[in-house]
This record gives structure tokens, C-alpha cells and sequence, in this order.
């Protein structure tokens, strides 16, 4: 029997959710620099760059040195640089979740993900699974559709493309589970509405999985407990189910070796091989923050979106990111939405607060 914090105390979760809003900022802004060279050039180039640059095991901000890999990017979220958080789709979806949410209530539709990010998302800063739904609602959702209007689209088309099993659904999920403590079914149907616009199978099965993980870790639960009643919540013979339980049979292996051979030509933005290496990144280092967003970073694939995800699940524990983290980024949390420039950590996690039932 899984035991649950059941308690809504604000105090205790006040605690969770900045903890979670920092340690998503901060894994986000450790995966940034270097997303590309993971994706583009692979693993062993990634591991290359880091030992050439002296940052591993990687326990801080990537090194930005470009004269050993053109790959790296975004020197304003590199170590000695950076001054804030700067604009990351891991971010703006979360924040635009807060944003939905206080506009729509709690029994918002997959209608209402729609009217938000037609409103709010500029249109270059969608990729993939998340920009064919975007085009296909401002194609033919019609032109009152944002401000309330029904839409003159099926829905279901918008999630018909080849991207919608990749990972833009699961980056979308965890703050369903931040303000739905202790109760994982809320948690899971506020992440399969949103996900629904735009994805399909696995790609819903791992926004359930983090959304569900997330409800029990804040309402108490281990990570590893938390992560394999999770799997519950997706069919047992699905490959995000797989995903888990190999992340969690390889937690205490040094390296993701088992996991990057397992779905080695898999796309690297793919749900299924990231949901297992976040498995295995955050289970390993239940209590070390850099080691969890850092092995898992430097693990490769979509590194921004794992960090980002590891690092808000360990922060839901309530333990502190370490302050060194959060510092470097000077409380400033910028997204790249329409009509909002920046935040801080105080106002996202009171907004945030606000949101539990």
C-alpha cells in the first residue's frame, strides 16, 4: 500500500513548489547550452566536450567553450556568464500551464490549451508535434476560436502528425502534478487534456507519467515509489511503461549506458528514450541535486527538457536547491510569451500555490 502525505499544508507545499519552479529553471539552463550538440552530434561528442572543458562529472553550469565544439550555444546559460534565466520552451509551457489554469479553472478543455497558445505562444517558438497542431488551429480553428468560439476544426486532427509521440507533451505536464498533491488521477487527466491537442499513445502515456509521478511526489512519496506507481497510470504493455521500469532496474548503474544502447537510432526528442533517462537520473540521486540534473544532463538526448524535468521532480521533494544553482540565474526567470517578459521565483511559486484545491 502506498502511503500519501494527505495534508495540504501551505507552508509544506509552498516549499515543494519553489523548490520544483528552481530546480526546473535550473536543470532547463544546464541543458541549454549544449541541447544541440547532444542532439545533432551524439553522445560521445557531448561526453568529448564536457571532459575537454573540464565539467564532468557534470556539477555546475556547462563551460561556454566553442573553440572545442561549435555546437554549443547560448552563452548566457553557460557558467560565468549567465546573469538570468533566459527564454526556454521548458519554461514557457510551464508558466503557460499557471496561465491556463487561472484563466480556465481546473476543469479546463483541450479546446482551452488551444485558445491559450494561440494567444500567448508566438508562433516561431513551437516546434515539432506542437507546431502542426498550432498551424492546423490557426489554419481552420476560425478566427473567434481564441477568444471562446467553438472551433470549426475536429480537434483529433491537430494531433495527426508525425511528431506526436515525441517529447513535447511530457515538458508540458509537471505542473499538473505539483498542485494535484496526493492525488495522481486529478494529476493524470490535467496532463492528458493538454497533451491531447497535439500528441498521441506515447507521447500522452509520458506526460501521465511525469504528471503522476509528480501528484506523489509532492504528496510525499520516494522518487522510485513515485515513478513506478506512475507506470500504473499508462497500459503495462506500452513502451513508456517499459521505459520506467528500465530507468528504475538501471538506477544504480554508473552510467546510462543499458538505456542509450537500448534506444540507440531512436529520435532524440523522442518521449520514450528521455522518459527512461530521466528514470534512471533521478532515482540514482535522491539526494543530491547537481548529481541528479547533471548525470542525467550530460546523459545526452533532449537535455534541456531532461534537466529541466529532473530537476522540478527533485525539487518536489521540498529539499532545497542548493542556493549556488538558483544564484546564478539572479531570480529572474525569463520566457519569450506574449505579454510576459520575466518573473521571479517568489511570484511564480505564489501563482503556483494558489492553483492547489
Amino acid at each position: 500500500m502506498i502511503s500519501l502525505m494527505t495534508s495540504k499544508n501551505g507552508l509544506i507545499h509552498e516549499a515543494r513548489i519553489r523548490n520544483a519552479w528552481a530546480g526546473r529553471v535550473s536543470g532547463c539552463m544546464l541543458g541549454k547550452p549544449i541541447e544541440q550538440l547532444s542532439m545533432r552530434k551524439g553522445a560521445a561528442a557531448l561526453e568529448a566536450y564536457l571532459a575537454a572543458a573540464e565539467a564532468l562529472p557534470l556539477r555546475d553550469y556547462v563551460p561556454f567553450r566553442p573553440d572545442l565544439n561549435d555546437a554549443v550555444e547560448h552563452p548566457e546559460a553557460c557558467r560565468g556568464i549567465m546573469d538570468r534565466a533566459i527564454p526556454d520552451d521548458d519554461v514557457n509551457y510551464t508558466v503557460l500551464s499557471v496561465m491556463l489554469l487561472e484563466e480556465y479553472g481546473r476543469n479546463f478543455t483541450t479546446a482551452d490549451v488551444g485558445r491559450i497558445w494561440l494567444r500567448y505562444l508566438p508562433g516561431g517558438i513551437v516546434y515539432t508535434a506542437e507546431r502542426e497542431a498550432y498551424v492546423k488551429l490557426l489554419e481552420r480553428a476560425g478566427m473567434r476560436f481564441p477568444h471562446g468560439a467553438e472551433p470549426k476544426i475536429d480537434l483529433e486532427e491537430c494531433s495527426d502528425n508525425a511528431y506526436n509521440a515525441w517529447i513535447g507533451a511530457q515538458i508540458r505536464a509537471d505542473l499538473y502534478g505539483w498542485i494535484n498533491p496526493g492525488e495522481p488521477e486529478t494529476a493524470t487527466l490535467m496532463a492528458q487534456t493538454d497533451a491531447r491537442l497535439s500528441h498521441r499513445a506515447e507521447g500522452v502515456y509520458g506526460a501521465v507519467v511525469v504528471a503522476a509521478a509528480g501528484a506523489l511526489v509532492a504528496a510525499g512519496l520516494q522518487h522510485d515509489k513515485a515513478l513506478e506507481a506512475a507506470a500504473a497510470f499508462v497500459p503495462s504493455d506500452s513502451d513508456c511503461a517499459a521505459a520506467v521500469h528500465l530507468g528504475l532496474s538501471t538506477a544504480q548503474d554508473a552510467t546510462p549506458a543499458k538505456i542509450q544502447a537500448t534506444y540507440e537510432g531512436m529520435s532524440p526528442v523522442h518521449t520514450v528514450n528521455n522518459l527512461a533517462l530521466v528514470t534512471w537520473g533521478l532515482v540514482r540521486n535522491p539526494d543530491d541535486f547537481g548529481a541528479a540534473i547533471g548525470d542525467t544532463v550530460s546523459g545526452g538526448w533532449d537535455t534541456d527538457c531532461n534537466g529541466a524535468t529532473v530537476g522540478a521532480l527533485w525539487g518536489l521533494t521540498g529539499k532545497e536547491v542548493p542556493a549556488p544553482w538558483i544564484g546564478q540565474w539572479s531570480d529572474v526567470i525569463q520566457t519569450s510569451l506574449a505579454g510576459s517578459s520575466s518573473f521571479s521565483l517568489q511570484e511564480l511559486t505564489d501563482r503556483t500555490v494558489a492553483l492547489i484545491d
